[in-house]
């Protein structure tokens, strides 16, 4: 009742009521005026500023026209093989000799090209129709290699005109020598079939491969070059690796997509 009492008595003296109200300490205003500035910086940021990217992929090094799988036009056995793997054939070359019910046949190459893989031997019997070769288009030694990645489909429509890749080189390692450098050169916007991607690569096994996750987008990358390079073209190191890269050598290609307002993730 005493602390009652003397609380009700203090009320009811007007002696302090010519002070000032003090609604808040300076230690408020202070976290207040920080809060509302960094509101403000992260509103103006969200708005016009801009956040960076990536898509990995699996990739390949190729040359532009890609590969083409050699099929027997006849039935018979391999009596003779008249080409070498790595070997380069111009146009109707002899690759195989076959010796069917009708005499002997040979199995010509269709376009000029390097031969990548074998798979006919001395002795075997072969069907009409069956693969015999792998032969890579490509006409000189010095033709230029392209990177192909291959990008899930969801992914293609944010990739810009000449969008910075870097390739990660399986046959190089990254640590000492990096990524190699390249810039997209075109998109295919339809996804590729596995038996799409077969034709192109002339290997079946690749086109398994990469269609295990699903029909992808095909992104050609073209190398960017460099004459200080023993390769030929630039790496994120300054010498890169010391040795020239062969085609058909597997990758993973990280591409920058469109850049992006944070504001844009509030959006529907």
């Amino acid at each position: 009742m005493q602390f009652r009492q003397q609380a009700l008595a203090k009320l009811q003296s007007p002696e302090e009521l010519d002070l000032p109200v003090r609604f808040a300490r300076p230690q408020g205003w202070l976290v207040l005026s920080v809060t509302v500035v960094a509101m403000a910086a992260a509103s103006v940021w969200a708005v016009t500023g801009s956040v960076a990217s990536t898509v990995s992929a699996p990739a390949i090094l190729t040359h532009a026209q890609g590969s083409y799988v050699l099929q027997s036009p006849v039935a018979g056995q391999v009596t003779a093989v008249l080409a070498k793997q790595g070997e380069r054939l111009p146009a109707n070359s002899p690759v195989l000799k076959v010796r069917t019910s009708e005499g002997d046949s040979v199995v010509r190459s269709l376009d000029a090209g390097r031969v990548t893989a074998l798979a006919a031997t001395v002795g075997q019997i072969i069907q009409t129709g069956a693969n015999v070769a792998a032969v890579e288009k490509v006409a000189r030694a010095k033709d230029p290699l392209y990177a192909t990645v291959y990008v899930p489909a969801e992914n293609a429509s944010a990739i810009p005109d000449d969008a910075s890749v870097d390739l990660t080189v399986q046959s190089v390692p990254s640590q000492e020598y990096g990524v190699l450098r390249g810039h997209v050169k075109s998109v295919d916007h339809s996804v590729q079939s596995a038996q799409q991607i077969t034709a192109f690569l002339g290997d079946s096994q690749l086109g398994e491969q990469f269609t295990k996750k699903g029909r992808p987008v095909a992104v050609t990358v073209r190398l960017d070059k460099s004459s200080a390079t023993k390769s030929g073209y630039k790496w994120s190191s300054a010498d890169g690796p010391p040795y020239r890269l062969t085609s058909m050598t597997m990758a993973e290609g990280a591409i920058r997509l469109t850049d992006q307002h944070p504001v844009d993730w509030l959006l529907p």
